[in-house]
């Protein structure tokens, strides 16, 4: 999976930029404020629909214009393919696949990308909900049926969280529907990301073990109202009901899949509460670097690597490992520091200032 070339129109402070990309690692330096990060969300944002910073679509557009459009051309099995998004103040996004107008559920699969940036080096001290978005956003990527059914899922929880707010005040329907609803999407969920996790579990211990010298990572899936094993619907039923009272004195629900977590230890230590800094962001490039083979194991392509700022939150150690061991796919990477990059075997380097790329070097 390549992208080949990328416009941005009146997209942050880009006026109207066109850039044709290699099919290596691509790396974008520059001071603060010119718009690196601006570039690789415009990258991102083709594959999942959205900014990955948590900005409205308003807040993409250049402030002097109303609308503004990102137009990416990539191959994926060798064959071209286009993603243009239409942003605007006043209307709703659109998002094009092919000059087929696409919802942002169809629009996710369609190109594959892994982000590492400063926020998931603080994936293991962090709270549950970046971890678990960190796994559904994986397998949201390779699985359409997948993204559906976590968006079912979320839809039915809101529902029976208003209803149970409702119960405080007023005498409400039983909640039997949506219970048995979600206790079905609940099960899925759950198998499918132990599914997952096994395998990215065994790359990840793989690739740490490389990185740390011989230290052994394990990953369990953790729910704090069960084993972590997955069940079946019935035993999700069952175990909503159990927690009605509960349920229904918090007004919100406590059993399911957006309850769940992952644990990371190193010989049965919990990395979390035990581990150094510098295990902690080991174990997070080995999970981020496992998300690359496990993309690659389910799709039969490698996904475009995304790295927004944190080559420079690795030691040269690390830094060098993750440049140079990157040769399968195409890479993008931000940062202030050209130091960074002495390790660099092979790639293309541009300079942005201001909204605009200056091709200064091919390694």
């Amino acid at each position: 999976m390549l992208i080949h070339d990328i416009r941005l129109l009146h997209f942050r402070n880009y006026d109207d930029e066109r850039v044709e990309f290699p099919p290596s690692i691509v790396v974008l330096y520059g001071k603060n404020g010119q718009g690196k990060t601006n570039l690789l969300e415009a990258l991102y944002m083709a594959s999942i629909g959205k900014s990955y910073r948590g900005l409205t679509d308003a807040d993409l557009i250049h402030w002097q214009q109303q609308t503004a459009s990102v137009i990416l051309n990539f191959s994926r099995s060798g064959v071209m393919q286009q993603i243009k998004m239409i942003l605007s103040k006043e209307t709703k996004k659109e998002l094009w696949v092919n000059e087929t107008k696409v919802s942002r559920r169809e629009l996710i699969g369609t190109l594959n990308e892994v982000l590492f940036s400063p926020e998931d080096l603080q994936l293991i001290k962090a709270g549950p909900a970046l971890r678990r978005r960190f796994l559904d956003r994986e397998l949201s990527q390779v699985s359409p049926v997948y993204c559906q059914t976590l968006l079912r899922y979320h839809r039915a929880v809101a529902q029976r969280n208003l209803l149970l707010k409702r119960m405080k005040y007023e005498k409400v329907q039983s909640l039997d529907e949506w219970d048995r609803q979600i206790a079905s999407l609940a099960a899925d969920i759950v198998q499918r990301r132990l599914e997952a996790l096994h395998k990215i579990r065994l790359l990840a211990r793989i690739i740490h073990k490389r990185l740390s010298g011989g230290e052994g990572l394990d990953i369990a899936y953790v729910q704090p109202y069960g084993d972590g094993k997955g069940k079946d619907a019935r035993w999700y039923y069952d175990t909503l009901q159990s927690h009605l009272e509960q349920d229904r004195y918090r007004m919100s629900t406590s059993v399911g899949p957006h309850r769940d977590d992952l644990e990371f230890s190193i010989a049965g230590a919990d990395l979390k509460k035990y581990g150094s800094q510098g295990q902690q962001r080991t174990a997070v490039l080995a999970l981020k670097l496992s998300e690359l083979e496990y993309m690659k194991s389910e799709t039969g392509e490698y996904p475009v690597l995304l790295l927004d700022d944190v080559m420079s939150e690795l030691d040269a150690g690390r830094r060098d490992y993750l440049l140079n061991h990157l040769e399968k796919q195409q890479v993008f990477v931000t940062c202030c520091d050209e130091d960074s990059f002495r390790g660099l075997k092979s790639g293309k380097r541009f300079l942005i200032q201001s909204g605009e790329l200056m091709d200064t070097q091919t390694y």
